[in-house]
């Protein structure tokens, strides 16, 4: 089960960062990348770089509080917040009618729901 966590953390981790792109890739150019980049062009390029830094944040929160063993009660909470975060993604999909590009938020939000889940009860780190 630890290890299961721990693949699924790092895979969370590593589709944050990537998703960080928008931070620095103009809204233009993502938009123009498919259908599924268009929703950049409904927020502003602050209210991007937000929503990045927030990804980083998380990316960061996932995994460094474990590693170096400093607040790893972190790990669980910032799986939460990032399960609010592909919510929030979720409803967005949601309102701009675009059903088919909902999957991988769904996907996202039920391994964020399963790293919480499992650090917070039967492999926490503080247990």
């Amino acid at each position: 089960m630890n290890l299961a966590l721990w693949i699924v953390t790092g895979l969370l981790a590593a589709v944050l960062l990537v998703s960080t792109a928008k931070m620095f890739v103009p809204r233009e150019k993502m938009a123009s990348v498919g259908h599924a980049a268009e929703w950049v062009l409904d927020f502003s390029p602050g209210a991007l770089r937000a929503i990045g830094a927030l990804e980083i944040l998380a990316a960061a929160g996932l995994i460094l509080p474990a590693v170096l063993d400093i607040a790893p009660v972190l790990v669980p909470v910032t799986a939460t917040c990032v399960a609010l975060l592909f919510v929030g993604a979720a409803t967005m999909r949601l309102r701009r009618g675009e059903k088919v590009t909902i999957v991988p938020d769904l996907v996202y939000l039920a391994l964020a729901v399963f790293v919480a889940w499992g650090r917070f009860g039967p492999e926490s780190f503080t247990g």
